[in-house]
């Protein structure tokens, strides 16, 4: 197998009326901090197109910004959307620098008109060389990987990884050593791709091992959720069908005096959730019409009447069950569970595939990671587990603790989901519906915004 290098072509939208539209109809955003005692009030309207409002969540997630209620509109050709926001620590939104940046951004024709793929779209770079990897996940692979990119003389300057259901994907940036910048050197980039790609395979031989090379820059997070979704990772390996779980609850049923598909979603709250959901329902093809979302100190409710682009609900047992299928690993993919391992330390040529192999050696495996450096500095977060799955014991924690410990600088460890059944979704059905056609689009911005 060998690495291809993949670069999106980010089309412009050439169509007269659609600017002509756009022209007449430009996007307004309103950003209040009065409206609401505990958050930050977004209001957005403009033109409708499909995709949009994955950008604008996009926009808002970017800036680590938690959005804790919103309401979702798209009435023919238009779009309305209100979002209630606060930063990491439940504070309103007052720096003038980011409310300047998100009227600008949200305010864009860029924003607005984008093409189903420009979310997650290559842009050129001569600074780093991105790796991606899809394929089964095992014990040590992020390990196998980095000590392949040390001993070719490449260092990781940022990288994240998912794991899921026994797959893998990871977009890496990488500098050549030599050079401080990306990999030029056809011969080096060919053996890199070669000695990836056998590792990516392993033993078995796998056939969904894949990778590419490119010379671009894309939405991290956004091909992440793209390249789990094509690695098919909402099937479940070994699963019966008497399998059951508390975590997440997602229901799909009809509301056919509409002609809609209602998805109604309760999980445990984290940050980035509303976009995580929206990344699997757009690259379904399926359009948010109207949608609320609402979350608490624990729990999150997501309740969205869709359609398929073609303009249909979803029309049979098969697709219900995939949609169910495929916004449960949307949701899991992020999970934080297992042991959280926060490390700042110097960066140096070949760190990475010393930490990671101190993890294998150890008997862990990575289930998440987040890895990135700045000004000559490495911050890493890893989320790990015993290769059986289960929490790391106490023992192997002093042992990392005793060969990292001036690098730490957070260790906790997570609970696994909880055991117990969580809330019934189903009788949530019609909650939305019953308001959603009957009350303005104002009172329902008051009521939400105020609660």
């Amino acid at each position: 197998m060998t690495g291809s290098c993949q670069v999106v072509d980010v089309g412009v939208d050439d169509d007269e009326y659609a600017k002509l539209i756009r022209r007449m109809n430009p996007p307004r955003v309103v950003i209040d901090n009065d409206a609401c005692d505990h958050a930050t009030v977004i209001r957005v309207d403009s033109v409708n197109k499909h995709g949009i409002l994955l950008e604008v969540v996009q926009v808002l997630t970017d800036l680590n910004l938690v959005i804790t209620k919103a309401y979702i509109s798209s009435d023919g050709s238009w779009f309305m959307d209100v979002f209630n926001v606060t930063d990491r620590d439940g504070n309103k939104i007052w720096d003038e620098e980011i409310i300047s940046y998100i009227q600008k951004s949200l305010g864009s024709d860029a924003c607005f008109f984008p093409n189903l793929t420009s979310s997650a779209s290559v842009m050129p770079s001569n600074d780093h060389t991105f790796v991606e990897l899809t394929g089964t996940d095992r014990p040590g692979l992020l390990s196998e990987i980095c000590a392949v990119l040390a001993n070719s003389k490449c260092n990781v300057a940022k990288a994240e990884l998912w794991t899921h259901n026994a797959r893998v994907a990871a977009v890496v940036r990488v500098t050549d050593e030599s050079t401080r910048r990306a990999v030029e050197d056809p011969e080096k980039l060919s053996m890199i791709k070669e000695l990836l790609c056998n590792v990516l395979k392993g033993d078995d031989g796998s056939r969904t091992a894949s990778m590419t090379v490119s010379m671009g820059h894309t939405h991290t997070e956004r091909r992440l959720h793209q390249m789990m979704f094509s690695n098919r990772d909402y099937e479940r390996i070994g699963a019966t069908e008497g399998d059951d779980k508390s975590w997440p609850q997602v229901a799909v049923m009809d509301c056919s005096e509409k002609d809609y598909s209602v998805v109604i979603m309760r999980s445990k709250d984290r940050p980035k959730l509303l976009f995580d959901t929206l990344c699997t329902l757009t690259d379904m093809q399926y359009v948010v019409h109207h949608g609320t979302v609402d979350t608490g100190e624990e729990e999150a409710y997501q309740e969205y009447y869709i359609r398929h682009v073609d303009g249909h609900p979803i029309s049979s047992e098969a697709e219900r069950q995939r949609v169910i299928e495929c916004l449960e690993a949307a949701i899991e993919r992020r999970a934080t569970e297992g042991l959280e391992l926060v490390l700042r330390t110097e960066d140096r040529i070949g760190l990475l595939s010393y930490i990671t192999r101190i993890f294998r050696e150890n008997g862990l495996t990575i289930t998440r990671a987040e890895i990135s450096t700045e000004d000559g500095k490495a911050f890493d977060t890893f989320f790990l587990s015993e290769m059986s799955g289960n929490p790391v014991e106490a023992k192997t924690i002093d042992s990392i603790s005793r060969q990292l410990g001036h690098m730490i600088v957070r260790l906790k460890q997570n609970p696994l989901l909880a055991s117990s059944k969580s809330p019934e979704v189903a009788g949530a059905a019609g909650f939305l519906f019953g308001n959603l056609f009957k009350a303005s689009f104002q009172s329902f911005w008051l009521v939400g915004s105020n609660s």
